[in-house]
């Protein structure tokens, strides 16, 4: 396993997680790591990457209330959510992106928004 995801839960709607994701591939050999979600019948999609460099991108529906971060040192990207809503439920995946080869994924962290 080369990605370790967590953090996921149960949170009410304007309620704040924050999830983790470490790699076991040394800082050294990542170039960026991100988060995708996918929704109940819904296609996988990006929410927000980040570049070893601290370059951030992220989907305009999280624009504003998720963060992105990556703490080098331990090889683990974190992602804040603040002013969540339903409509953020879905299942967090974490993806490397090694500096060679090929990307590699989490298995997924569930989040649920709901009173």
């Amino acid at each position: 396993v080369r990605l370790v995801e967590s953090g996921g839960g149960l949170v009410q709607p304007g309620g704040s997680l924050r999830l983790s994701c470490t790699s076991h591939d040394t800082v050294f050999s990542i170039a960026a790591m991100g988060w995708y979600r996918q929704a109940l019948g819904k296609p996988r999609e990006l929410v927000a990457t980040i570049t070893s460099g601290g370059s951030a991108t992220y989907v305009d529906s999280v624009k504003g209330r998720f963060t992105i971060s990556m703490d080098n040192a331990k090889s683990t990207a974190y992602l804040q959510m603040n002013s969540l809503k339903p409509e953020d439920t879905a299942v967090y995946y974490c993806k490397g992106t090694p500096k060679v080869g090929a990307d590699y994924w989490g298995e997924g962290t569930l989040v649920t928004v709901s009173s």
